[in-house]
């Protein structure tokens, strides 16, 4: 049996019970690390597991899934993924191929912030599409996402962005040179997204946001010392949200009087945010 196994947001003890039990019954155990990351280390999985862990890269998954699936037919492998294990299109691969080799498959689900979002006020069913911001470079600067996000102001939904994270990853001379050399890990702030979001708002000019367009930055959701902070794009820019993972929330105008209640709790300046719901949501203190 594969088991695909959701870990949640923060760290070891997030794991369900049905997801213990798993891990625990099974031969070999891979730690997906690219997509997400945990706020504790592989040690500490593997004092509460009861179980050694193998890190499962990139490249592990993607072009030498057979090792991860040899055998799964006669033993129990467990593929641990931070969050939930749908959260990213691998994995979705992973299974397809377990299922082509006749290997079966058990989903254990977990929070991710997909719905753990919700922390910041925002109801869940006003979200529309979520996008990825990856990090800019300085011959790359993709404004595909924009697209979604202004289809969602035009109805009045909330935009989830998802922030670019950069573990193992190649420089482009290295990977020219076939080094295996990688580059320090980087994890994009809520204040490197509002960067880019601004600096492509102002290159396409179509109002889909602007610096005065409300938000909510927030960081290691789940945790003890998660932070959510709610204002204006421009107000985001300065606010120390710490340790990674950090994201994002674009505040569409269909605002219920509840989210702004909860939003004026959490915000950068209560005074400005006020202004801010009383102009552009009708919604008074």
């Amino acid at each position: 049996m594969l088991y695909v196994i959701g870990l949640g947001l923060s760290d070891e003890r997030d794991i369900t019970v049905k997801g213990l039990e798993a891990v625990r019954s099974s031969e070999r155990v891979y730690l997906e690390s690219y997509t997400s990351i945990l706020m504790v280390d592989k040690q500490r999985l593997e004092d509460f597991y009861g179980k050694e862990v193998a890190i499962a890269y990139r490249e592990t998954v993607e072009s030498y899934s057979d090792e991860i699936l040899k055998d799964a037919d006669k033993i129990n492998v467990s593929f641990l993924v931070v969050g939930d294990p749908y959260g990213a299109t691998t994995h979705t691969d992973l299974v397809i191929r377990a299922r082509e080799l006749g290997v079966p498959v058990k989903t254990i689900h977990n929070a991710s912030i997909m719905n753990a979002i919700g922390a910041t006020g925002l109801q869940l069913y006003a979200f529309g599409q979520t996008i990825s911001m990856v990090f800019f470079t300085d011959s790359w600067r993709p404004d595909s996402f924009y697209d979604r996000v202004k289809e969602n102001s035009a109805i009045g939904l909330h935009t989830l962005c998802l922030l670019d994270i950069k573990v193992r990853e190649q420089s482009l001379e290295n990977m020219i040179r076939n080094r295996l050399i990688y580059e320090p890990p980087r994890y994009m702030t809520v204040n490197e997204a509002v960067e880019q979001l601004l600096e492509i708002e102002d290159k396409r000019q179509e109002n889909a946001y602007t610096k005065d367009t409300l938000a909510v930055g927030v960081s290691r959701v789940g945790s003890d010392d998660q932070i959510i902070r709610a204002g204006t794009l421009e107000q985001l820019l300065t606010v120390d949200f710490g340790k990674p993972l950090h994201s994002l929330v674009i505040v569409g105008h269909r605002l219920h009087l509840l989210e702004a209640e909860v939003l004026r709790e959490n915000a950068v300046d209560l005074e400005g945010l006020n202004r801010v719901l009383l102009r552009d949501y009708n919604i008074d203190k």
